[in-house]
């Protein structure tokens, strides 16, 4: 079936659309809200007249290589094109201000083609196995999964935990807004007919760490400062490459990241955004200089860029096996399948008219994230003009973008008044020193949490909750990873100071290093 998948891969048609759909993905990630899934709802009619093998290529393209096609802006600009790309924008707009954006990009498009090839090797050779997982979780668990992320917080909360802490209570607050799940009540609509449906995460996002990062630039202007680099900022010279003594410390990491990204994407409805938050905090705990992160550590870029580009392929994993859809892009994707008389299951992989074509689809998508990995580090010399450019130009640019990525969304001008609302929300915090970031993965979390605690509420109703809890093994695990999390950051400061204590070597190196 495997030999079957790579006659048909080298159809003319096929690698058409894997080119495509490679840098057409690229291209629309860097945009501000015009994300992965909005371009593949858009494709999926004109797959109506190719083939089974081109059409679907065409969207597993496009969806790997705009997660990637995010990381770009949020780099050069603190814009994340994609909500995946979110964690990446804190470092890596550091490095860009630092004239390290080359080296940025660079980072980010070769850990986001590691991170997207092992998750399509999962996805060929483990992907029944992995999928009985996602079979094996109730809402209880997808409620501990939600508290499990948000207990990142702590660890986006910057230099004072409890502003971080009040900005992630904001974020659960505006998670609120919308229609109640069980009473269909209102709340916190205020009589706003378009607030029922709640804050949509894209603009309010694009407010946060776009729009506010204009008005710090117009800041700037109005100072004398022409372009977003620091006064001291080296030249935008060198090669994005990695050489080995630098891509090493960053393996573990990878490593680590991409079975993140894989497990998260396997469970429906997770996403790369979550993905790229659990894996950014998992490093940042796991790391020997935790005070690096938020200001420009390659390791913060790879551990973000590695996850959400191995939930791409985990997410297609429950897919093809059960027709479970690991993320909201691959729900869509569910739909090109069907038209094309690819139904997901067992048989798709052994049936000899459907075996080739999966096979076929699977080795695209490895091949999309090696050529978006080659694509990525040709242009990152001339995108990374984009941080010499003046700020008087770029600001307008930036607006017209964001306000454009905003209404597209819902073709809804509300949209664009939250984005408005939302930056000058977001510059008063980055001004008084309150971290965004929570905000917005509080807004992602927050909404799932509730769902499935309540959810969990209604089934335990006879049982109990807590008889429920102790009958499922994955919950009493996740439970223990929530408080290890908890106080995981404790403990490592505990480590580092008896290492620092016990050795004077590693108390010069400290010091060398600050």
């Amino acid at each position: 079936m495997i030999a079957q998948g790579l006659v048909l891969l080298t159809q003319p048609d096929v690698i058409i659309a894997l080119v495509v759909g490679t840098l057409g993905g690229m291209f629309i990630g860097a945009m501000p809200g015009l994300s992965a899934s909005m371009a593949v709802a858009l494709l999926i009619p004109v797959t109506f007249s190719m083939s089974g093998a081109a059409g679907i290529t065409l969207l597993v393209a496009v969806y790997t290589s705009a997660i990637y096609g995010g990381s770009i802006t949020a780099c050069l600009l603190h814009t994340p094109g994609t909500p995946a790309s979110a964690a990446t924008a804190a470092d890596g707009f550091a490095l860009t201000k630092q004239g390290k954006g080359l080296k940025a990009i660079g980072t980010a498009t070769i850990c986001s083609m590691i991170g997207g090839t092992i998750s399509a090797f999962a996805l060929l050779f483990i992907a029944p196995a992995l999928s009985q997982v996602a079979l094996k979780f109730s809402s209880l668990e997808y409620f501990l999964i939600g508290v499990f992320g948000l207990t990142i917080i702590g660890s986006l909360a910057g230099d004072n935990m409890m502003k971080g802490l009040l900005s992630g209570c904001l974020g659960l607050l505006i998670g609120c807004i919308g229609l109640d799940i069980q009473s269909s009540a209102p709340r916190y609509c205020f009589g706003v007919l378009e607030l029922q449906s709640g804050v949509q995460l894209v603009p309010a996002m694009i407010g946060l760490f776009s729009l506010s990062q204009v008005m710090f630039s117009i800041e700037d202007v109005a100072k004398g400062k022409s372009t977003v680099l620091d006064d001291n900022a080296k030249n935008l010279t060198g090669s994005p490459l990695l050489s080995w003594p630098e891509l090493r410390p960053l393996l573990p990491t990878i490593a680590q990241s991409s079975i993140i990204g894989i497990l998260v994407g396997i469970l429906p409805g997770a996403g790369g955004d979550i993905g790229s938050w659990i894996s950014y905090n998992t490093a940042k705990n796991a790391s020997k200089h935790p005070e690096e992160f938020g200001h420009g550590s390659y390791v913060g870029i790879a551990a973000s860029e590695t996850a959400n580009n191995a939930v791409t392929g985990g997410a297609l994993i429950p897919l093809l096996t059960l027709g479970i859809p690991g993320s909201g892009v691959a729900a869509i994707m569910l739909g090109g399948l069907m038209i094309k008389g690819l139904n997901p299951g067992y048989k798709l992989f052994t049936d000899p008219v459907t075996g080739p074509v999966v096979y076929c689809i699977i080795i695209a998508f490895a091949a999309a994230n090696v050529l978006m990995g080659g694509c990525g580090l040709l242009v990152c010399k001339q995108v990374v003009k984009i941080s010499t450019v003046k700020m008087t130009i770029l600001a307008p640019l930036i607006i017209a973008l964001s306000t454009v990525g905003s209404y597209a969304v819902r073709q809804s001008m509300f949209d664009v008044y939250v984005m408005l609302i939302f930056g000058v929300i977001g510059y008063f915090m980055r001004k008084y020193g309150f971290a965004t970031a929570p905000v917005v993965l509080a807004m992602i979390l927050g909404p799932i949490a509730e769902t499935n605690f309540r959810q969990t509420l209604v089934i335990t109703k006879r049982t109990g909750l807590l008889n429920y809890f102790l009958t499922r093994p994955i919950s009493i695990c996740l439970a223990i990873l929530i408080v290890v999390a908890l106080f995981s950051p404790l403990l490592m400061k505990i480590i580092n100071k008896k290492a620092i204590a016990s050795d004077p070597n590693v108390l010069a190196d400290t010091a060398h290093e600050d």
